[in-house]
């Protein structure tokens, strides 16, 4: 059995998580969220 896990869904999922939990926190969750997707994006160590 081959298990294969993206970075990207598990940040999301988190990032969507923490939102519901704190939705105070929606800017700096959705800020941080844009800014590790585009380094995972620069530096293409988007297949781990």
């Amino acid at each position: 059995m081959n298990l294969h896990l993206s970075i990207t869904p598990l940040i999301s999922l988190l990032a969507g998580i923490l939102i519901l939990v704190m939705p105070k926190l929606l800017n700096f969750i959705v800020a941080i969220y844009l800014i590790v997707i585009g380094l995972i994006g620069l530096l293409g160590s988007g297949r781990l």
